[in-house]
């Protein structure tokens, strides 16, 4: 299980999750590209075949594609095979639109269980946490303080962050541009997950 990426090459790993969402996802898409900064996606497999050319476009752009199950149900609430199925219909959702299978699975809400590492794990899937979140849902998903949270970001962290329209995206994107920009002007490199792991090659 990944939680934290190796600092070596002054990288800091992005993942943005609960997406693709058709409004915000472009945007954050745009706002990577224009920054020449790369990051991982992990998809909802019911929205990733509903929206089968914005997660092409996501992986056209170069940016590495995580398993983040076929609905985000919460992981403790479902029994064993309800949650392997979880798992596996991601993997095929994804797997459907792109071609290729997800080289990184992220439990919905961060919460493991065993049956789940175990199905992605079995389906060549690296299990991935985080060590920072922005915080970027809820009452505390201002942009100030999203800001804030992501301003202590250091070399080799794994970046917690939303394009899911549930969250707060539009508090995100306000400061996403400016936050980059400090990162790289620090000497950080912006990466995928890819980097995280050398053993994988991008597809």
């Amino acid at each position: 299980m990944l939680i934290h990426g190796p600092i070596e090459g002054q990288s800091l790993y992005l993942t943005f999750d609960d997406g693709p969402d058709a409004v915000w996802t472009p945007i954050i898409l745009d706002i990577l590209e224009a920054a020449g900064a790369m990051a991982t996606f992990f998809v909802i497999g019911k929205q990733a075949r509903s929206i089968p050319s914005l997660l092409r476009r996501i992986a056209a752009a170069g940016h590495s594609i995580g398993n983040h199950t076929w609905s985000h149900r919460h992981p403790w609430t479902m029994s064993p095979h309800g949650a392997r199925r979880e798992v596996s219909d991601g993997t095929a959702a994804i797997s459907d639109v792109l071609g290729f299978p997800p080289d990184f699975f992220r439990p919905p809400h961060g919460r493991v269980r065993r049956c789940m590492l175990e199905e992605a794990t079995n389906a060549g899937q690296n299990v991935v946490l985080w060590s920072l979140s922005a915080v970027d849902w809820g009452p505390l998903g201002r942009a100030d303080r999203i800001a804030h949270r992501l301003g202590k970001a250091q070399p080799g962290d794994i970046v917690l962050m939303h394009d899911g329209g549930h969250n707060k995206p539009a508090q995100l994107v306000s400061v996403l541009p400016a936050f980059l920009a400090s990162m790289q002007s620090s000497g950080l490199n912006i990466r995928s997950l890819w980097g995280a792991l050398p053993s994988l090659a991008p597809h």
